[in-house]
């Protein structure tokens, strides 16, 4: 409703993650009354198909796509016709292996969720889609005695062997917000299990309060 009341206002949508969603059907804006004259939507193959690294993406609406495509040619590079070929071989191909990937990611968030839950200092929601996780690490910080999610993610690093990223690493914060982390479940279960009793270690053998 904001959008649509100026006329001279387009919304940028990036729906890369929109096939990887859990517990409920993904929306796009366009898909809206009105939006799909005034959405740019950008989408690519790296993560609902495992293609990272192969540098492929489309865009929509028609009438921009060509500019889009001019802006890429001249900032990175052309696209390799063989990721291109096989970028149109993925989505023409069969959706199952996309939904039997989703239904493991399904999986890996609900038991890396539950551990990161499971473990004092750490509180984390249950995100809806994408795989990553983004737990609340305020009082494990105050826990194991260090300023921000920054040094908790060093220490994780260099003392336990985990890595992650800190929020800093995601734009500027805001404020009253508390300490954060992310960490990706794109990965076995037998390594979530065991990032997360490294991470419970961590914090157990490194109280300071």
């Amino acid at each position: 409703d904001v959008v649509k009341r100026y006329d001279n206002l387009w919304v940028f949508s990036d729906e890369i993650y929109s096939r990887i969603i859990y517990d409920r059907e993904f929306v796009s804006i366009a898909s809206i009354p009105g939006m799909q004259e005034r959405t740019i939507m950008v989408d690519g193959v790296s993560k609902s198909f495992s293609m990272g690294g192969w540098r492929i993406g489309f865009a929509a609406n028609k009438k921009l796509a060509k500019y889009l495509a001019r802006w890429v040619t001249n900032t990175e590079s052309c696209a390799a016709q063989p990721s291109q070929c096989a970028a149109l071989a993925a989505l023409k191909g069969a959706w199952s292996d996309v939904e039997r990937m989703v239904k493991t990611f399904k999986r890996r968030r609900d038991l890396i969720v539950d551990g990161l839950n499971s473990i004092e200092g750490v509180k984390c929601l249950k995100p809806g889609g994408a795989f990553y996780a983004w737990p609340n690490v305020t009082e494990a910080c105050r826990l194991v005695g260090v300023k921000d999610s920054e040094e908790f993610r060093k220490r994780l690093l260099y003392e336990a062997g985990v890595a992650v990223l800190a929020d800093i690493h995601f734009g500027k914060k805001i404020e009253g917000e508390g300490e954060h982390i992310r960490l990706s479940y794109a990965t076995s279960e037998k390594e979530i299990l065991e990032g997360l009793k490294r991470i419970k270690e961590f914090i157990s053998e490194n109280r300071v309060v």
